[in-house]
């Protein structure tokens, strides 16, 4: 059952019963009015509303009552009304601060008592706390924003009325495609977003990813999260084979049809991946690739900033972050270096905080109905709470590797095309790849970043073999500082998670070449 539905039942049934007071949490008020319009014709009941620009008028036949649009003067009003006529209903759209115990509160609280006493009811629509001593004499019903399927009756209706206007490419598919990106925003915001489509005179397929990040910017500014710009370059990530044919196959259970098929064997849409394995090797990266690849907004949530001095204040931020990032969704959740921020669960925290976050973070990872992708990452995995690793928390742990050979060549063929435009093949390639065994995927980048930079900003620097080889010949690993930790690492990922690679973890030994015997050469 859809939650406007079962909202719309809730308020019959309890404007039937002649509940005195009943907030309705919401942030649609004229989405709201609507529903409660439609309650009173069929209860045929005298219903009152109150807005600022209004005044009281009557919500079935739209009357005005009242033109004094002070709520002091609604309230005063609609008391002397109770007094005289029973089961009367007063809607108030701008409600005053009803937090805590102060004048506004105990005035409305009066009126409710009034109510009370001549069967009427006062309803408030808000989207903020309410006194609790107000809140215990009556009844509480939230009306959130519409539903994938609400949704798709919205779009069809607003677009149906276009056809014959304007091209209109979309099918019933694409509709309810559509219907799952903008899931979670407002009625009005969604005609919004459909009302610039069709201002173009055109709804064409490719509207879908405008439509993604259409929706992206209205979340621009997000307690907790911060939004990733993505490159679409980044798609072309080397190295990770075995991750992206993963990841493909992923990607087909987000349509329509197949998201379908999901909720009918009682299945949800791929709900995350935990990257752990080397630094450096392109686990962060990975969360733009999918970005990129998928064609979601990319989001990042970052542990500290939802860290709070006050009791409980830490827990309440990570649930506020993550219900954001439910409402922005479909979209990509990436959590990068996971272990800091959940590091002290069941360990040196004394207070307590991290391991009431590791269990609400995995109970919304379970829980979570939304399509919100999280893409966690770790390099100690030592510092990994053992919960987060039990099989089923995510779709899958994969491990990132040192790149071997093949994808060294890989590595460095993309980077030497995006930053220098060369070909990297031939003698000069072969011994690159033997140069660089035992690199990280950052070191290849930055080798040829530092390369461009020579090239752009020196034009007497020549590019040559000799140049190049003497580039990579500079860097010291870090397979070859700590071979120790990245040996510890790859034992790690060989009992517990999958070759991100799609080949077996460590299959390239470590250098054991003390760091010492490379000296550095200046690029002439």
């Amino acid at each position: 059952m859809s939650n406007l539905i079962s909202s719309k039942a809730l308020l019959k049934r309890y404007l039937i019963a002649r509940i005195p007071f009943i907030s309705v949490h919401t942030t649609e008020q004229a989405r709201t009015l609507t529903i409660l319009k439609e309650i009173a014709d069929e209860l045929t009941l005298p219903f009152y509303v109150h807005t600022l620009f209004k005044g009281i008028y009557d919500l079935s036949t739209d009357k005005i009552i009242s033109d004094d649009r002070s709520i002091y003067s609604a309230t005063s009003y609609m008391g002397e009304q109770m007094r005289r006529r029973r089961n009367l209903t007063l809607v108030l759209t701008e409600a005053p601060d009803l937090s805590d115990h102060n004048a506004d509160a105990k005035e409305i609280l009066n009126l409710v008592t009034l109510a009370n006493e001549a069967g009427g009811t006062i309803v408030i629509l808000t989207n903020n706390p309410v006194w609790g001593q107000l809140k215990r004499l009556g009844m509480t019903v939230r009306v959130d924003p519409p539903d994938e399927d609400e949704m798709y009756f919205i779009i069809k209706a607003f677009i149906d009325d276009y056809r014959g206007e304007i091209t209109i490419e979309w099918d019933d598919a694409d509709i309810r495609e559509a219907a799952s990106i903008l899931a979670g925003v407002t009625q009005i915001e969604a005609e919004n977003l459909i009302a610039t489509l069709i201002a173009n005179k055109r709804i064409q397929k490719s509207d879908l990813d405008q439509l993604r990040y259409a929706k992206d910017g209205l979340f621009e500014n997000i307690s907790g999260l911060e939004k990733i710009e993505v490159d679409e370059s980044v798609k072309n990530l080397g190295g990770v084979a075995g991750l992206r044919k993963w990841l493909d196959e992923k990607k087909e259970l987000l349509t329509p049809e197949k998201k379908a098929a999901l909720a009918q064997k009682g299945l949800r849409p791929p709900r995350g991946i935990l990257l752990v394995g080397v630094p450096g090797c392109g686990k962060s990266l990975s969360a733009k690739a999918i970005s990129a690849s998928w064609h979601l907004p990319l989001y990042r949530l970052d542990f500290a900033t939802v860290q709070g001095q006050y009791v409980g204040q830490s827990e309440q931020q990570l649930k506020d972050a993550l219900a954001t990032a439910e409402d922005v969704s479909p979209c990509i959740l990436w959590i990068d270096e996971i272990e800091k921020g959940l590091s002290g669960a069941g360990g040196a925290d004394s207070t307590g905080v991290s391991t009431r976050m590791v269990g609400q973070f995995l109970f919304w990872l379970q829980e979570c109905k939304k399509q919100v992708f999280v893409v966690a990452t770790a390099n100690d995995v030592s510092m990994l709470p053992s919960e987060l690793l039990r099989r089923g928390r995510f779709d899958e742990l994969f491990f990132v590797d040192l790149p071997t050979a093949e994808e060294r060549q890989e590595i460095l063929s993309l980077y030497m095309e995006k930053y220098l435009n060369l070909d990297f093949m031939g003698p000069l390639s072969e011994k690159i790849i033997a140069l660089t065994e035992g690199f990280t995927g950052a070191d290849l980048e930055s080798t040829v970043r530092d390369l461009a930079y020579r090239v752009i900003a020196n034009d007497g620097f020549v590019l040559n073999p000799e140049n190049i080889t003497t580039a990579f010949n500079n860097v010291i690993p870090l397979s070859q500082t700590s071979p120790e930790k990245i040996e510890a690492i790859r034992n790690w990922g060989k009992e517990r998670a999958v070759p991100a690679s799609g080949k077996p973890i460590g299959g390239e030994a470590l250098i054991q070449t003390n760091s010492g015997s490379r000296s550095r050469v200046v690029l002439v």
